[in-house]
């Protein structure tokens, strides 16, 4: 089976988004997950200016080409991770900046609040060499926090659309409500 293209998986989320935002912006629990995502995005955003890791980056895309946000990163992208940052207020591209950087890396970098596990977590091994183990350690806390809660958004709305589109038990959901998730 040919795996979905990012502009199909685009015109899937804005699809799934016209559809849904009105129910998933007034369940509470999906709202205020929303929310406190945008915070934790912000405060990893800080962290990496504080670490010295985003100018490292700016820094290696400007004179060494980057290679980090290649094209096909954006493969790793879902329909639902896709809703999520349309929720934050994110117009998807229609088109690559470049041709070879990931679809969503335009000329002032990357353009989603709520990116992939890889592209959050990833640190090249010349940012592990020289960025001070403290700062690096305190930016991998404050973005394991951001992560945990957008792994816990991504499931809760996939379920939320699932059991509304189709009927489908809300088994995360299910188990949320019982403090196991939370």
């Amino acid at each position: 089976m040919k795996p979905i293209q990012i502009k199909e998986k685009i015109t899937i989320a804005q699809n799934m988004y016209r559809t849904w935002c009105d129910a998933l912006g007034a369940d509470s629990g999906i709202s205020a997950q929303v929310q406190e995502l945008a915070a934790k995005v912000e405060a990893s955003a800080d962290a990496s200016i504080r670490s010295g890791v985003a100018q490292a980056c700016r820094q290696c895309d400007r004179e060494e080409g980057g290679s980090c946000c290649g094209a096909g990163i954006e493969d790793r992208y879902t329909p639902e991770l896709l809703v999520i940052n349309l929720l934050l207020g994110v117009t998807l591209p229609e088109s690559r900046h470049s041709a070879n950087s990931c679809h969503f890396l335009q000329e002032r970098g990357c353009i989603l609040p709520a990116r992939d596990i890889l592209c959050v977590n990833y640190l090249c091994t010349r940012l592990q060499k020289t960025i001070p183990p403290e700062k690096l350690l305190q930016l991998q806390e404050t973005n394991g926090s951001e992560m945990e809660l957008l792994f816990r958004l991504h499931d809760r709305i996939r379920n939320f659309i699932r059991y509304k589109a189709h009927g489908t038990p809300q088994h995360s959901q299910h188990r949320e409500a019982h403090g196991r998730l939370l």
